[in-house]
């Protein structure tokens, strides 16, 4: 409770312009007894069981396309690679997820990273594993929309920054066990870890599968019931702007440089393995599950605004410290608080979006627009930094870019409207 308590002093400042509800305060013992769907359980599963195959790989990538003779600037683009295939086919996993539903666009595209990760155990050269990666990348905007567009469409609003932390959650309590054995199964071969992950992907699909084909059945009854709001809707309230901004951060710093270069870290600066890599990318994972215990509750009753503010100033600067430490253990407690602070954004930015699509209409473009920004930002993030690195600047710099766009975000933030619902 002392980190619940830390943030609700932190975000008393980032308060003010919030809009009070209607019909008094909020009730947070009413909303705690209102029950999770059985179909989001579902997803919070088997988003356990596919970041124990993400984390696995986590470790390993940026030294297995090392592996090849390339320099930094190209093993940080195999990451980007991943990205840049989300975004481009975003825009299609929107239109797919209305015309087919989210359960059927969900398995299908696990089955694609399934594959393509499979191949990636192959590969024979550079280019063979950047495309088997970039291929993965189009698996993974299909899921990952279909995700979000199930979450919206079945979380009850009054609880959805709880069902959001939930979910996020469950996925960074499997990259904590992920890089650890990810780092341990590198001994055995760094093309082991990807042979696990596709079985891992393979058994997600099987559980969605079998467990939500009643909500495949109920979408096709009822794909006329509403209609699906558009991106320039969306793009015109202040919230979602702020929202594609902080996404973009995001994808910068969590989903871009984090994965690409903080094993090159350990490895290059600190003089450690992937045994190090896969603990820095775990605690990582842990600072964000210990702020989830708290942040999803909070952003139900403390709002959007403030959590994803507060999150984007912590994650923003211990980012911008980690890359001029030489120590292991500080590196270790940076990640952490760096963690930290993306647990305390992700539920409330996710709940955000929601709030501005409501659920009385289909947000299929409106999230996979969203979901694009944070993808754009995985994409520069890794090719910038480690054109700075090839450069001959440090990895101080490179981190401390990362960490500028957080803050950034967070000031782009102040001028966004609170979305939280009302209750009654």
């Amino acid at each position: 409770m002392q980190g619940e308590r830390l943030v609700r002093i932190m975000t008393r400042s980032f308060r003010f312009g919030r809009p009070r509800a209607a019909n008094g305060p909020q009730n947070p013992t009413r909303t705690s007894r209102i029950p999770t769907p059985r179909e989001i359980k579902v997803l919070i599963a088997a988003a356990f069981v596919i970041a124990i195959g993400y984390g696995l790989v986590a470790p390993v990538l940026p030294q297995f396309a090392k592996s090849f003779d390339v320099g930094t600037m190209a093993a940080s683009i195999i990451i980007s690679a991943f990205a840049f295939a989300r975004l481009l086919f975003a825009p299609a996993s929107g239109k797919l997820v209305g015309k087919l539903g989210e359960p059927s666009v969900y398995v299908s595209g696990l089955l694609i990273v399934a594959v393509s990760t499979g191949a990636c155990a192959f590969a024979q050269n550079y280019w063979q594993l950047l495309v088997f990666r970039g291929l993965g990348g189009i698996g993974s905007t299909m899921f990952t929309v279909s995700a979000m567009g199930l979450i919206v469409r079945l979380a009850p609003p009054a609880i959805r920054g709880r069902i959001s932390g939930t979910y996020a959650t469950a996925f960074l309590l499997g990259n904590i066990g992920g890089p650890l054995i990810g780092g341990l199964l590198a001994g055995f071969g760094l093309r082991v870890p990807f042979m696990v992950y596709a079985v891992a992907l393979l058994i997600a699909a099987t559980i969605v599968f079998t467990q939500l084909r009643d909500v495949s059945m109920g979408r096709k009854r009822n794909r006329s019931t509403g209609p699906q709001m558009d991106v320039a809707e969306a793009i015109s309230h202040p919230t979602y702007r702020s929202a594609l901004i902080s996404g973009f951060a995001n994808g910068w710093s969590s989903f871009g440089v984090r994965m690409a270069l903080l094993p090159l870290f350990a490895v290059t600066v600190l003089g450690e393995g992937p045994a190090v890599a896969g603990i820095a990318l775990a605690v990582f994972a842990v600072g964000t599950a210990a702020a989830m215990s708290f942040s999803g509750r909070m952003t139900d009753s403390v709002g959007r605004r403030p959590m994803v503010i507060a999150g984007l100033v912590i994650n923003g600067i211990s980012t911008a410290a980690l890359g001029f430490t030489s120590s292991v253990s500080l590196f270790i407690v940076l990640s952490i608080v760096a963690g930290l602070g993306a647990g305390i954004l992700n539920p409330a930015q996710q709940a955000a979006v929601a709030d501005v699509i409501g659920p009385e209409r289909g947000g299929g473009k409106v999230l996979a627009t969203f979901q694009m920004s944070q993808d754009s930002g995985a994409i520069l993030g890794p090719i910038i930094a480690g054109a700075l690195i090839d450069l001959g600047y440090s990895f101080g710099w490179a981190f401390a870019l990362t960490g500028a766009t957080a803050i950034f975000a967070a000031v782009a933030w102040l001028s966004a409207k609170e979305t939280l619902p009302e209750r009654t």
